[in-house]
């Protein structure tokens, strides 16, 4: 039964293309906790809208855009949008950040290289599908600061990096904390009213290319850490976390939400307020997390990479959850920890970043995808 596991772990970070034949979103209101989620699982990709006050729901069927990657590139594993709502941006599988950019009716576009590493440069193995990402990079997560329009890169390898807003080369602003140098560099988000960057080394010990034995050996050397946009240095905030991964910083800019692929959890780190310094549990997932996203009323979307499954950590086996169990890809919870959606989508799909963008487009990310998926329908929230 390991190979279970193993497919789950792989998924965080590995990557290979999958074909997504089929979506749900179930509009919910429950504790996260011991939830039983009940979806209807359709051939089409489908939204499905529970209302709160009512109870009736309505389902809709539709067909996702999709944004194929070029160049034999995969994986956009974490999405960003600029100042002027241009974009997404993303980091894939060579080590560069594309940007997608729309032609004058909006309906069409492509994807243009928008920035890349030294080593994308200087290094011909770099330039083919199967470079050394070791060697070129592997870009996770990426988001702008809006007041200088620069963009900010989670770079698993190559640490904290930058480039501006025209783009171009990206330059490292730092690859250690505490004289501790970074292992597994992966989310970041960034407090819009001070610049100061939140990002995660999700180990110590074991780099992105073995990130399965962060699940198996139950690693907790991860670690949230803060760049000082005034200072140009690098704090730890918390050290000794099992797989910190995706980060989002609050709407009222107080606190950071951290997601934990393992043990399928979100923490609050408060930075302001009573509170500061202090790290509580913030939702207990139904799945594996990977990036968390705010939504537009103050909550959170998280990406999954299934659901969770029992694993004995002695003998490495695992227990499937039990037949129709749907497959979750995504969970949306407010500020206070409750459950109000999940995604659900057919098995072998896997989600890394859900963003939702002006109420009506929810933008997909995954790593193991060659495109970048989006709904575009005003019941999104």
């Amino acid at each position: 039964m390991a190979p279970i596991l193993i497919a789950v772990a792989r998924r965080v970070h590995l990557m290979a293309p999958i074909l997504i034949t089929g979506l749900a979103v179930l509009m919910l209101a429950s504790s996260c906790a011991g939830t039983k989620h009940e979806v209807v699982i359709k051939n089409t990709w489908s939204i499905v809208v529970d209302d709160l006050h009512t109870g009736n729901k309505s389902y809709n069927d539709f067909q996702p855009s999709e944004f194929r990657l070029p160049d034999g590139a995969t994986g956009a594993e974490s999405l960003a949008f600029d100042r002027r709502g241009e974009g997404p941006y993303t980091g894939v599988s060579d080590g560069r950040i594309f940007k997608w950019v729309r032609n004058k009716s909006g309906a069409n576009g492509v994807w243009i290289t928008f920035a890349y590493n030294a080593n994308y440069i200087n290094l011909p193995i770099c330039k083919k599908v199967s470079g050394d990402e070791t060697v070129c990079g592997r870009p996770l997560g990426v988001q702008f600061f809006h007041k200088t329009g620069e963009l900010y890169i989670a770079d698993a390898y190559l640490g904290l990096m930058k480039v501006g807003p025209r783009g171009g080369m990206a330059k490292v602003l730092a690859t250690e904390a505490d004289g501790v140098p970074f292992t597994f560099v992966n989310g970041l988000d960034i407090d819009q009213s001070t610049g100061d960057v939140y990002f995660t080394d999700s180990s110590t010990k074991y780099q992105r290319r073995n990130n399965t034995q962060v699940m198996f050996n139950r690693d907790t050397t991860g670690r949230l850490l803060k760049y000082d946009a005034r200072t140009r240095r690098v704090t730890v905030l918390k050290s000794g976390l099992p797989y910190p991964n995706g980060v989002a910083v609050s709407s009222d800019q107080r606190s950071v939400v951290v997601a934990h692929t393992w043990p399928s959890q979100a923490f609050t780190y408060w930075f302001k307020g009573p509170k500061a310094g202090q790290y509580e549990l913030f939702a207990d997932l139904p799945g594996y997390p990977d990036n968390v996203r705010r939504d537009n009323n103050g909550g959170y979307w998280f990406a999954l990479n299934q659901e969770k499954v029992g694993f004995n950590p002695k003998t490495h086996e695992v227990t499937p959850p039990p037949p129709g169990t749907p497959h979750l890809v995504g969970i949306q919870i407010n500020s206070n920890g409750t459950e109000l959606a999940v995604l659900t989508a057919p098995k072998g799909v896997t989600l890394s970043d859900v963003a939702v963008r002006n109420g009506m487009q929810m933008w997909l990310g995954s790593v193991e995808l060659d495109y970048v998926g989006l709904f575009d329908h005003t019941m999104i929230q």
